[in-house]
């Protein structure tokens, strides 16, 4: 997922480009505007953390693009290819180490497991 601020920004054509570069397979693409609901359910490993108020607000503020990569040992690859949460931890080349500018600005999120991404999938291309 592209997060708010780099949809605003309008550097979000810039990643897709980025990926389908790298052959990743898109499956879906979509934009779409997280409600707090929504961003609540996505969130929902973070419920009780300090930053967690912040983060459903930050993600809630605009327009995300939704996007399903599919592929051979998916999550490993794009995890890697997304780069560390802390962009000034990122490894050069990365999406976060060239788009993000904290941790919580940090360009896109990645799920970090089949389960989780079954999850955040029906949540942001969910039509209910």
């Amino acid at each position: 997922m592209i997060k708010p601020d780099i949809v605003a920004n309008g550097q979000y054509g810039e990643i897709l480009a980025f990926i389908l570069k790298n052959r990743f397979e898109v499956a879906n693409l979509r934009m779409v505007r997280i409600n707090t609901e929504r961003a609540e359910q996505f969130y929902a490993a973070h419920k009780g953390k300090e930053f967690f108020e912040a983060l459903i607000g930050y993600i809630t503020s605009g327009p995300v693009v939704a996007i399903e990569i599919v592929g051979d040992v998916i999550i490993p690859r794009i995890r890697a290819f997304v780069g560390a949460t802390d962009p000034a931890k990122a490894e050069p080349g990365t999406i976060r180490h060239m788009y993000g500018i904290s941790i919580q600005n940090n360009a896109v999120h990645a799920s970090d497991a089949p389960e989780s991404a079954k999850k955040e999938l029906a949540i942001v291309f969910g039509d209910s």
